[in-house]
């Protein structure tokens, strides 16, 4: 008892010891496969990709992550001694992973998923500072992070600690599921973070934990993060076949190409051990087992979806007709012609356009992809210069009218796409 309320003590103190820096830290000691399997774990919790600014050096920091309480920028996690963590003691590290405290005792915005990082386990956390320390050290300061009152007064995280992060173990296996199944269990919530976008979020900025909320949809960075259970909008259900190729890819025939935020996570993905992807795939599809018990009917959903999408004449009088025809056309439309560019993706099978917000859609069309997941991928072209606002308007509601007729059509789109172009800094 007098141990539990210790602990509770100091979870609640708004301020924390600071560890002594280590002036010199031996990476001699750190063997081949302990580095390979640290870069494996940075790739699986996507380090690279928060901790780098565009066009900026490896985990140097600066980039810029949105929320709703301001811009957190991500800090330099390279070896240098001045700027970077490169007299963090791996005792340092690990109370950041684990608990969100800063080497000098401050508390770490959860903008950093440290929620889900606690799950880690020891082996994987201390090939990941093996890793970090034997990169090429960066000298960049780091970007202060300035949010509005009262999520600038660092020290009040600690109530917020308290209140929503409680689990600071590394994963314990589950005894009644399979090693495949706990395999992915544990790379989906612990590394691979995957709840840290794909679920909702209450006032506070925590995880919503209440029934139905877990992986139940959320937004990261102005992108809708779909939902991964059986609540995801998706017109067709998520098989593991499906989630293995989209997640190994960056493209499922049945549900679209990886774009966004998602494009960096993929390949990522890539470069991991097949079985770990396949374990990951294999976890989520167990957070949706109807789509198993549909499967054989999957094809013969899909043809009938996309034949909806090209026979409906109204929806062809409409004014985002000529725009699709002109813009979109050569890539998306199945109704005649050969496939002139890598994958065709269906957008009568997007979850996007079947999804109860229209952001995605917008951010794609406004800002494209030029740099797919994986090379053999193909690009798409950003249209937030050519199309004024009440053009893309027209599109996006063509799109939902043409692709999801059986949805409601989206509301106040005009607004979002004023939000989202503001958002991306361009008039």
């Amino acid at each position: 008892m007098a141990a539990a309320v210790t602990g509770a003590f100091v979870v609640a103190s708004p301020w924390r010891t600071s560890i002594p820096p280590v002036a010199n830290i031996d990476t001699s000691i750190f063997s081949v496969g302990a580095i390979e399997r640290g870069r494996l774990v940075a790739l699986t919790g996507d380090c690279m990709v928060c901790h780098t600014q565009e066009g900026g050096k490896t985990n140097a920091g600066g980039l810029g992550l949105e929320t709703p309480f301001g811009t957190v920028f991500t800090t330099n996690i390279t070896p240098d001694k001045e700027t970077g963590i490169g007299t963090w003691s791996y005792k340092a590290f690990e109370r950041a992973m684990r608990e969100g405290i800063h080497q000098d005792g401050t508390h770490l915005y959860p903008a950093f998923p440290y929620t889900s990082y606690a799950k880690i386990s020891d082996e994987d956390l201390q090939s990941l500072y093996a890793y970090l320390m034997t990169q090429p050290a960066v000298s960049q300061p780091n970007v202060e992070t300035r949010l509005s009152f009262p999520m600038n007064v660092r020290p009040l995280l600690a109530g917020w600690n308290t209140l929503f992060h409680r689990d600071r173990q590394a994963y314990t296996p589950d005894d009644a599921q399979s090693t495949l199944w706990n395999r992915g269990a544990y790379l989906v919530n612990s590394s691979g973070h995957c709840t840290a976008c794909h679920t909702p979020r209450n006032a506070l900025g925590a995880e919503k934990s209440g029934k139905n909320q877990f992986l139940a949809g959320g937004f990261a960075d102005n992108w809708e993060a779909p939902a991964l259970t059986d609540l995801s909008s998706a017109p067709i259900p998520w098989t593991e076949a499906e989630l293995f190729q989209y997640l190994r890819t960056g493209y499922s025939p049945l549900h679209g190409t990886a774009a966004g935020p998602m494009g960096p996570v993929v390949t990522g993905l890539a470069q991991l051990p097949e079985g770990d992807v396949r374990a990951m795939a294999h976890y989520l599809a167990s957070l949706n087992p109807e789509a198993k018990a549909s499967e054989a009917t999957h094809g013969a959903l899909a043809a009938s979806l996309e034949a909806r999408s090209q026979a409906d004449a109204d929806t062809m009088l409409m004014p985002g007709e000529n725009l699709f025809n002109g813009a979109c056309a050569v890539c998306h439309d199945s109704r005649s012609g050969p496939v002139l560019f890598g994958a065709r993706p269906s957008l009568a099978l997007n979850t996007n356009l079947h999804s109860d917000q229209p952001d995605n859609v917008i951010q794609v069309l406004m800002h494209g992809i030029s740099r797919p997941a994986l090379a053999n991928l193909s690009t798409m072209p950003a249209f937030k210069h050519s199309m004024n606002d009440t053009q893309l308007e027209s599109l996006v509601h063509y799109m939902r009218k043409r692709f999801a007729p059986d949805k409601a059509a989206w509301n106040n789109v005009s607004g979002k796409i004023a939000t989202i172009r503001k958002q991306a800094g361009h008039p």
